[in-house]
């Protein structure tokens, strides 16, 4: 039985824990403002070079507190494991449907899901939009969306 009530304590901390730093203490990307949770609708890609790629009007992405991102890269729908750690993202292997779209949308997406999951991605909230940097200094612009 302690074998059993130690199980459920460590597997109550797993799930509490990242949830405690998702809402935040106030400081890093959240200042009071949540990252996971929310329907966010991409804006804009820019490169580290400057170029920036405005996002197609259907590409969102949603970090949930259960641990997982949703959305559609701008063609394809997606899903994929996400762990957040106070302004610290980091995006797994996603899974993607395999439509077809237009040259510039599929351009975008690949864009999109390189910059997502290249490695931990850093999380800035101002004012209702979500900035996400990657390590090469690609920056993802998003703002607050409704569900497609």
């Amino acid at each position: 039985m302690k074998r059993h009530k130690q199980r459920m304590l460590l597997a109550a901390a797993s799930v509490l824990v990242p949830l405690t730093l998702a809402c935040g203490s106030g400081e890093g990307a959240q200042a009071g403002q949540p990252v996971t949770g929310i329907d966010w609708r991409v804006d804009s890609l820019t490169a580290a070079d400057g170029t920036t790629r405005h996002a197609p009007a259907v590409a969102r992405i949603r970090i949930g507190t259960d641990g997982m991102a949703t959305g559609n890269l701008g063609c394809n729908r997606f899903s994929a494991r996400a762990t957040v750690a106070g302004d610290r993202i980091t995006i797994g292997d996603l899974r993607a449907t395999k439509m077809a779209c237009a040259p510039a949308r599929m351009d975008f997406e690949r864009a999109l899901a390189r910059t997502l999951t290249t490695g931990t991605l850093t999380a800035r909230v101002d004012d209702g939009k979500l900035t996400l940097t990657d390590g090469d200094g690609d920056l993802v612009r998003l703002s607050r969306g409704a569900p497609e």
